[in-house]
């Protein structure tokens, strides 16, 4: 069961059609579709769910995800693109999605409810907190730290052993040589803070 009737939703079901994965349907608050690429659309508050039944929640927002996984008592899958090179020596958490062309390499330690976007590539030994977003083609280099929350804008890279905070924000391009605070918004090359965001 997936929640959230999104565009990211669309790439979450091309990634387990991949797989070859039955999709049983798709919770979402406010979508009036009834159907997504066949799949049925239910309200919550309408749908009866089975203790049992597995959940991936497929909105990109990284805060609404959060907020989503703390009313979902049931158990995470995730969703991950055959295309994509995970090591044998990394470790992934529950409800975390993986897209085409990832490069995750040894030691590497992803959360929960993460989502690491096409093409993108995770150094050895790197970090990555709960709820944290990877875009496109971002390319974090070893022993990258990335706290809960944050998002890494696409084509962002980062060099060894920096730490990103929780909730902070990478501009898309942006070029990382220093540590980032919890909740800074950086963007450029070399990446200065712009703003704070709100707690």
């Amino acid at each position: 069961m997936l929640y959230g009737a999104s565009g990211h939703a669309k790439v979450i079901i091309d990634i387990l059609c991949s797989n070859n994965c039955q999709i049983n349907g798709i919770l979402d608050d406010f979508s009036e579709d009834k159907y997504l690429y066949d799949i049925p659309i239910y309200k919550p508050n309408i749908y009866e769910i089975s203790n049992n039944t597995e959940f991936l929640i497929t909105i990109g927002d990284n805060t609404i995800r959060k907020n989503i996984a703390s009313r979902i008592f049931n158990p995470f899958f995730n969703a991950i693109h055959p295309k994509s090179m995970i090591s044998r020596f990394s470790k992934i958490g529950n409800g975390t999605a993986i897209m085409a062309n990832v490069v995750i390499n040894a030691d590497v330690r992803i959360g929960d409810h993460c989502i690491i976007n096409s093409s993108s590539i995770i150094e050895h030994e790197c970090i990555i907190g709960n709820f944290v977003h990877i875009s496109p083609n971002a390319c974090l280099a070893g022993n990258v730290s990335v706290g809960e929350g944050s998002h890494i804008g696409i084509g962002a890279s980062i060099i060894p052993n920096i730490k990103i905070g929780k909730w902070a924000k990478i501009g898309a391009g942006a070029v990382i040589i220093q540590d980032v605070p919890d909740f800074a918004c950086v963007v450029g090359n070399p990446g200065k803070i712009i703003k704070f965001l709100n707690p």
